[in-house]
Order: C-alpha cells, then sequence, then structure tokens
C-alpha cells in the first residue's frame, strides 16, 4: 500500500512540477511572427466549367455505362419504383413527382423541377446538395459523368 501511495504522490507532485514550468498562456507576446498565406489566397483557382458546354457534348452512350451505378437502387420503367423512386421522365419533372415514392422531404426544400444544372448539382454529392436525403450515394465526382448520365435520362423520354 505504501508504494502504492508513493507512485501516486510522484505522479500528482511530477504533474504540479510539470504545469509550473510549462504554463499556458503566461509567455507573453511571441518574439516575431512568421506570417503564412491563407488557404483561399494559396489555393489554385480552379478552372471552373460550364455545365452547358458538357451538356452540349454529353454523350448518352456513355451515360448508360455510368447509369450501371444508380441501377441498384433505381428503375427507368415508368411508373417502377425500387429503393429509389423510377428515373424514367426525370429530368424536367417535379422533384417529388414519381408516384407510389415516400420521399424524405429533404429535396422540395431545395428545388422544385429536375433541370440538367439541378440534377448536376444531386448528382455531384446528394448529402450535401439535400441534407436529410434518403440517397445514400457517394456521388458522381467528374461533370463529364454527370453530363453524360443526364442526357442518357434525357433520351429515354418524358
Amino acid at each position: 500500500a505504501a508504494g502504492l501511495f508513493g507512485a501516486w504522490l510522484i505522479l500528482l507532485l511530477g504533474k504540479f512540477a510539470a504545469e509550473e514550468v510549462y504554463q499556458r498562456g503566461a509567455h507573453g507576446e511571441p518574439g516575431y511572427v512568421v506570417e503564412v498565406a491563407s488557404a483561399e489566397a494559396s489555393a489554385p483557382a480552379e478552372n471552373a466549367v460550364d455545365f452547358t458546354e458538357v451538356m452540349a457534348s454529353a454523350d448518352p452512350a456513355a451515360g448508360e455505362k455510368v447509369f450501371r451505378k444508380c441501377s441498384a437502387c433505381h428503375k427507368i420503367v415508368d411508373g417502377e419504383n425500387a429503393v429509389g423512386p423510377y428515373l424514367h421522365g426525370v429530368v424536367g419533372r417535379k422533384v417529388d413527382a414519381a408516384a407510389g415514392y415516400a420521399y424524405s422531404g429533404a429535396l422540395e426544400k431545395v428545388v422544385d423541377v429536375w433541370t440538367p444544372e439541378n440534377l448536376s448539382h444531386f448528382l455531384e454529392k446528394p448529402a450535401a446538395f439535400a441534407p436529410g436525403t434518403k440517397m445514400g450515394f457517394a456521388g458522381l465526382s467528374k461533370i463529364e459523368d454527370r453530363a453524360n448520365v443526364i442526357a442518357y435520362l434525357e433520351s429515354l423520354g418524358n
């Protein structure tokens, strides 16, 4: 027992000595300041790609290949819902218009109609675009992939 109490006493005295030697906030003003560029200023300017230009050159056949990722949860047959709502005629459709599908309500707070631009923003990162959405997909980071998928969905008709 004496050894245990002795070790505990040494621990407490060591802690007390360390706090006295290394006091936080008691060092005064810094001798010199190293200036660092902010992250915003040092970040390279991204080449902003115009979505309408990418959409104009989109390839529906390539979009059909990318759509395979989506087909795990979505069907393209009109009225046939799966884990997600059917996507036949989705381009230009009201966001909560798939009959028989129970939406979370998160999309209705962000947009009204699925324009190609709205679809692109949503497909980039669904959870960031509409927080609370039921769609658990991580997203399509390449703008070309998003444009191709949208062109494919558009080619299916309304």
